[in-house]
C-alpha cells in the first residue's frame, strides 16, 4: 500500500469521525499510592505504571541518602528524571531538574549521596549481576 491511497482514509478519519476511546486514559495519582519498600535497601518505590508481560515500568523512586542500586545490565532503554537530589555513576551526576538516559546493553552501579526522588520509565528490567540472566555481552 502507497501513501497516496492512505490519504482518502485518513482525511476521512479527519472530518469529525473519530471518537474517544472511553477508557482509553488511565488517570494516576502518586499521592494515593503508598511508598513500597524495593528489593534494595534504602530504595522505595511507587509503580505508576506496569506490564509484565512486557516488561516496562513506570515507577517513582525514592532513594535514602547512601543507598546503592547494585551493578546491573540494562538491557533497553532506561529513562530517569529527578525531582528530588541526585545520583550518580561512573560517566556522571543528574541532579534534580535533569534527565539521563542509559544505552541498551550498558553496565553500571548507580549511587546517591544526598537522597534523591526520581521518575523511572523502563522497557525491560535491568538484569543484576550474579543475577539469572546476566551477561555482559549477550548477543
Amino acid at each position: 500500500m502507497d501513501a497516496t491511497s492512505t490519504k482518502p482514509h485518513f482525511a476521512q478519519r479527519l472530518q469529525g469521525k473519530l471518537e474517544p476511546t472511553p477508557g482509553g486514559s488511565v488517570y494516576v495519582d502518586p499521592s494515593k499510592i503508598e511508598w513500597e519498600k524495593s528489593q534494595f535497601d534504602k530504595i522505595w518505590m511507587k509503580v505508576l505504571y506496569r506490564n509484565d508481560e512486557i516488561g516496562e515500568m513506570t515507577v517513582l523512586l525514592k532513594w535514602e541518602p547512601g543507598a546503592t542500586l547494585p551493578f546491573h545490565r540494562h538491557p533497553e532503554i532506561e529513562q530517569s528524571y529527578v525531582l528530588e537530589g541526585s545520583f550518580y555513576d561512573h560517566d556522571g551526576i543528574c541532579r534534580a531538574g535533569e534527565f539521563v538516559w542509559r544505552q541498551p546493553g550498558s553496565l553500571h552501579q548507580t549511587h546517591t549521596d544526598e537522597g534523591c526522588v526520581l521518575l523511572a520509565i523502563y522497557r525491560k528490567p535491568n538484569v543484576f549481576f550474579n543475577a539469572a540472566g546476566f551477561e555482559k555481552n549477550p548477543h
